[in-house]
Formats: C-alpha cells, structure tokens, sequence
C-alpha cells in the first residue's frame, strides 16, 4: 500500500484501540462509536454523530442505499483555524474497504455531499471538508466585485483552501474510519473536480504521501491565470465586441460542419479539435452585410480569434494561459463578464489591491506580476516534479473537457507536457489524462446533451492501483438527452483519441483509442 506511512503509524496504536481483535461498530451504534473516541485517538474532534437508515437522507435528490453513520469533525490548523468535515460510513456489510476523500467546487466553504452521497452508495467510507473556511461567512461561498471575502485576508485560510485543507483532515477522518471497522482500509482515494482538481494537484505536489491513487478533473490548478484568463475574455468581449449566444451556436456549427467526422463518425462532436482547421474567419460578414445571423462582423471574428489565443503579457506577447479550442464556442457565455465576477475581481480586490479597484484598468504586464507574487504562490500547483508521489508508487488520473466553460481545455495538455519534459520520458505508468470530446465543466455541456456525462474515472482510477493494469480506456455514460439513456462512450488517455470501428456509434465497444 503507497501510505505505508500512515499504515505503519496506525498500527502502533491499533492494539490499544482493539482494530482487528473485535467485530466492526453497527452504523445504528454511531452515537455510542462518537463518544468512544477522544482527540487522542484521532488527531480532531467529533462534533456530531448520526445513524440514518437506508433512504433517510436525500442529497439532490439522491437517497442512501446503505444505512449509514454520519459523523462531523473538526480539525484545527495554524492561526486559530480549523477544518470541518464530514465522514459518512456505510454498513458494514456494505463497505467495500477502501477509503474515498471528495475534494470542493469554486470557492468552497462547504461539503460536497452530493458527492459524499455518490460515493458512500458504491460501499465506499467517504469525508469531505469545508477546505478551511465556512461559506456563510464568505458572502455564501460567492465571488462578486466590491464584496470583502474574509478568507481571502486570511493567509493561512488561504493555503488551506486548495493546498492543504485535504491533508488537514484526511488523517482524522481515516484513522475514524479504521476505528469503526477495526481495520484500516485496503486502500486510500482522492476524488474531485474543478478547484477539487486543483487540489488534487495539490496533494501530488505537497501531499504526496496521503493516497494511493488520485483524480483530478476539469483542473483549475494554475488558478491565478485562470482567474487572466477569465477577466481577458470578459474584457475582449464588451459592447460590440460581445459574442452573443446566436453568434456561438453559429461558430460551433461551422466548426461541427468542418470537423465532425475527425473520429470517424457524425455524432454532433468533434473528436480532437487539434485535427480540425476551422477557421471563424472564413464566417465574416461582406461588407455590405450588417446585423445577420448567418455571418459575424469583423469586430465578432476578432474577438473569438482572441479568445481562441488566450491572454497574453503586453510586454513580451507571452502567453499567459491557453485559449479555447476549436468546438467549445457555443459554452463560452460565461467567459463574457460572469465568471470574471465570480473569480478574477474577488481575487484581485481582496489579494492584489482593494475593493474599489476597477479592473478595466489591469495593466497586463506589471498588474500579472503582482497577482504572481500576492496570489499564485499561494492557490497555483503547477510544479512538474511529482517525484515523491511517482516514488510513492501512487497514480494520478486527470480529465478535462474539449467543450468546458470555465477552463480551457488545453492547459491540461501543456501541463502533461511539462511533466513529460521534467521526467525525460512518458509518465503513463503512474499519471495519465484523459481528454472528454463534447464534455462540460465535471459533467454535461449544456449544448452538448447527446454526449455521455458521468465518467468512471473512479472506477478506472481503481482498476489501476488495485491490478497494476494501466488505464487505458474510460466509460462515459447517462447523456442528459434521456432518448439516448443508453448511450456510452469510450474515453482514451492523451494523445490516444476514440476511433470508430464500425457498428453502433452509440456503444462505447464500437471504438477504439488510437493516436
């Protein structure tokens, strides 16, 4: 097992605390299971416990298939802060011994329980943590221009909401876990999505010692540029340089008309936008053409070319993130002001300058230097030494989507790259990507509905530690289009892409991942 640290450390104790000499705690014994232990015994404090039998607890909808013990914890860390989590611990008969920890979205403040309840329905123990802050003092764990963030002044609140807030409370959490079953789990995962992918870049970099495997999806972990890349779209895009939502629906479908059948099949999807030449200009309106639907004016075709270019150093030219591919336009209306407000400016007036600071004057030169300094050093996880988590034995499972809203799609390419230049050689024994055609930001597109969009990362992810057999291939299924309810898609690890083969393009059996 890669945490044989932990493992190690854990069975010191094990004797005295009775793990492998007794019968494992009932869920409906929870209560009593929460006042059994002290501080001592797990490094944190249990706040509350509860017992909830099958189909009590109802989390967006999703029911508890297993009874379950519900517990709640604190962790704390430096400067009088602390992390809450939850820990959700199916019957024993059901818990398949292996120990999952969900990562957070956004700005975080709170536990992803719809993940937790995912999670803990396929027998997994599953904790999640609040990354170090509450949401309801944190404006309900939203970003807006001119609203003060008390986290953001906080460094050490800071460092814990993507960099450690993880490796706080996931040693609490699965010492518990191991209390309740008297035995500590097969093995150790990290799951999350979005800024949870970027902290799981964190824990591969900073934390490398806590799982045996870890996904990553849809990762924001270069965040501080994300934040440019966000604030540079909003800001191509203002009065008549804007793209409305007619304007990316007519991009898309030149591009899908071009490019559709680069895997071999028409299925509404590009497979690689690499392999597509589309080019918006060639949907320039002639001259004598104002105001039409069917073409884009020369100030549209310049806007998407910058967008497709992605912000850039004003002293050098130097790209300072990617831009979005080929195939993803008709998301992109969040990049025109909406996620520039939920992000960019709450992070530069709270970190960079003040709150009356207006970001139409970012200088994109001297002003990147300065969120460098106050702010990435701090959220980003972009180093591509990984060679503790490699020495560790652990793997990494990344995916990202061509068609996401919020994060563009190759970043995550470049990223691997730089892995690949650190290391010398490919990295695919222990860290792959996987690249989703026509997927959204951790699931459906919105135009996109005929697309699987629940990936069995997880799954995949376990299949690998667990048999030594790589990744090679990752199921797609559930399109949000309920007529195609029985679709499936085949996922590839980068550069391999999804070719068909002949049969049912419908069925994931019908393809096959080649370069």
């Amino acid at each position: 097992m890669r945490v044989a640290l932990v493992s190690s450390l854990f069975a010191i104790a094990a004797h005295a605390l009775g793990i492998g000499n007794n019968k494992p705690w009932q869920v409906d014994e929870c209560s009593k299971f929460a006042s059994s232990i002290s501080t001592n015994d797990i490094g944190g404090t249990i706040l509350n416990s509860t017992h909830y039998p099958m189909k009590a607890v109802n989390i967006s909808g999703t029911l508890n298939e297993f009874p379950l013990c519900r517990l709640f914890g604190k962790v704390p860390y430096p400067k009088n802060n602390s992390v809450i989590f939850e820990l959700w611990l199916p019957t024993p008969e059901k818990y398949n011994g292996r120990f999952l920890v969900v990562g957070n979205g956004g700005m975080a403040g709170t536990v992803d329980e719809g993940s937790v309840i995912l999670n803990v329905n396929k027998g997994y123990a599953v904790a999640g943590g609040d990354s170090g802050h509450l949401a309801s003092l944190n404006n309900a764990g939203n970003g807006a221009p001119g609203v003060y963030l008390p986290y953001l002044h906080d460094q050490e609140q800071v460092k814990a909401w993507i960099h450690n807030s993880i490796a706080y409370f996931t040693p609490v959490a699965r010492k518990t876990a191991a209390i309740f079953y008297r035995s500590p789990p097969k093995h150790s995962y990290y799951q999350g999505c979005s800024t949870g992918g970027a902290q799981g870049f964190a824990l591969a970099q900073f934390h490398p010692h806590l799982f045996d495997g870890i996904i990553a999806g849809c990762p924001g972990n270069w965040y501080s540029h994300l934040a440019l890349s966000f604030l540079w779209n909003a800001q191509v895009t203002q009065g008549l340089n804007s793209l409305p939502q007619t304007a990316l629906d007519l991009i898309t479908q030149a591009a899908l008309a071009e490019c559709d059948t680069i895997d071999g099949v028409k299925d509404g999807v590009i497979g690689n936008p690499l392999l597509c030449p589309f080019n918006v200009s060639s949907l320039g309106c002639n001259a004598s053409v104002t105001n039409s639907s069917a073409c884009l004016t020369p100030a549209q075709v310049a806007t998407a070319q910058k967008i497709y270019a992605g912000p850039a150093d004003a002293r050098s030219n130097a790209p300072l993130y990617p831009g979005f591919s080929v195939g993803s336009e008709t998301e992109w209306s969040l990049q025109e002001g909406f996620l520039a407000n939920a992000f960019s400016i709450p992070i530069l007036q709270n970190m960079v300058f003040n709150l009356t600071y207006d970001t139409s004057a970012f200088n994109w030169g001297t002003d990147v230097d300065a969120l460098n300094e106050k702010v990435g050093k701090f959220i980003d996880e972009i180093s591509p030494d990984l060679s503790t988590l490699k020495a560790n034995g652990a793997k990494m499972l990344v995916f990202q989507s061509w068609t996401d809203p919020f994060n563009a799609a190759m970043w995550p390419i470049q990223h691997l790259r730089q892995i690949e230049d650190f290391f010398g050689e490919d990295v695919g024994d222990w860290f792959r990507l996987f690249m989703i055609p026509g997927g959204g930001h951790c699931g459906a597109a919105a135009k996109y509905p005929q697309v699987p969009a629940t990936w069995h990362a997880l799954e995949a992810l376990v299949q690998w530690v667990e048999t030594g057999r790589p990744a090679t291939e990752m199921l797609g299924t559930d399109p949000t289009d309920k007529s195609l309810s029985n679709k499936t898609s085949k996922l590839c690890p980068w550069p391999r892409t999804a070719k068909f083969k002949g049969g049912d393009p419908n069925n994931w059996n019908s393809f096959e991942c080649e370069k």
